[in-house]
């Protein structure tokens, strides 16, 4: 007997279009870096993908890099999301980063795009994404032959819509202009790194993607974990992402006293608007009406439960947005 998910899937979730385009995405997305396939597992994995859709979570995200080794969680959640209901899930994948030996398994050239998201469909035992990205800028390959490689890949029905990931905003710029120029299938959305601690996006992209019309979805906006509740006692759970992959000393340099401070104030903030930090640090994200969605990472079906609870609550007052400016003008996270 199969899983039978919830009728009332849609019944609460916020769906936001994806810019211009007709693509529309759950507020709350779904990713699967470091976590699927990775330091969780397929039991986690699955509990995890159908609480997730059960709350209306339709869109996942992944790259051919993601797990350990790189591609298995591709190759955990592609088993998972072959028993759930495709038409109705956004899929998504990328290709950017260091994959295999030799000069055709890294970075832009139309030879590792395509044979990425062919391994890619093929790990996850799908017949095409409906998002596929350029993780990360290439500085040497030319943004006419990356950007063409995406548009190969929807010509060659592996792709419904394309992407860019870590791109500035001048190379956002730069690529939407080069699509438009050779007449080739638009940039839908771009994800980058955006949370309280990190606001580089709101000077730097958003004022293109919006010119352009192109949906963001951010990840990690709650800053690896560092706008939730775990470390603000100065300690590192035992279950953390911290403690299994990255290690004290990734704490150290990113929890200094000046920001836990900060953290425990901003805590306070949330605890007053009825949230966790964690849920109140998604609100600030999906505040801004050029963010589509947030993505987040997730290890248990409690984390989904409160994440997506913080869609309850997204409206700020001024008050409280020049007091959380105030707090978050700290120095950078470092990895």
């Amino acid at each position: 007997m199969g899983y039978e998910f919830a009728a009332s899937r849609y019944d609460k979730m916020q769906y936001r279009r994806c810019g211009r385009s007709g693509l529309k995405l759950p507020a709350i997305s779904l990713g699967g870096w470091e976590t699927f396939g990775g330091y969780r597992g397929a039991e986690v994995a699955q509990a995890v993908l159908f609480r997730a859709f059960d709350l209306g979570i339709t869109h996942f995200d992944f790259a051919n890099n993601y797990g350990t080794p790189p591609g298995n969680s591709e190759i955990v959640c592609g088993r998972i999301i072959n028993e759930m209901p495709r038409d109705e899930l956004i899929i998504s994948s990328k290709a950017g980063y260091f994959m295999w030996p030799g000069p055709y398994g890294d970075w832009g050239s139309k030879k590792y795009i395509v044979a990425s998201c062919d391994q890619s469909l093929k790990r996850m035992g799908l017949e095409y994404f409906d998002i596929f990205y350029h993780h990360r800028m290439d500085p040497e390959t030319p943004l006419e032959e990356t950007m063409a490689a995406l548009d190969l890949l929807i010509k060659q029905g592996k792709a419904l819509y394309v992407g860019v990931s870590n791109y500035s905003g001048a190379h956002f710029a730069e690529a939407t202009r080069v699509c438009q120029r050779m007449g080739l299938s638009p940039i839908t959305i771009h994800q980058p790194y955006y949370n309280m601690l990190g606001r580089r996006i709101e000077w730097d992209l958003l004022p293109q993607t919006e010119r352009a019309g192109v949906g963001v979805i951010p990840f990690s906006p709650l800053a690896n974990g560092l706008l939730s509740d775990k470390y603000l006692g100065g300690d590192i759970p035992a279950e953390s992402r911290a403690a299994l992959k990255w290690g004290k000393e990734w704490v150290a340099k990113n929890l200094s006293e000046e920001r836990r401070k900060a953290l425990l104030a901003l805590n306070d903030i949330a605890k007053a608007r009825g949230q966790t930090l964690a849920q109140m640090a998604l609100a600030w994200v999906l505040r801004l009406p050029g963010i589509t969605s947030a993505l987040i990472g997730a290890s248990s079906v409690k984390q989904i439960d409160e994440n997506v609870a913080a869609l309850d609550n997204l409206q700020f007052s001024a008050d409280e947005l020049k007091r959380i400016d105030e707090l978050t003008q700290i120095s950078p996270l470092r990895s």
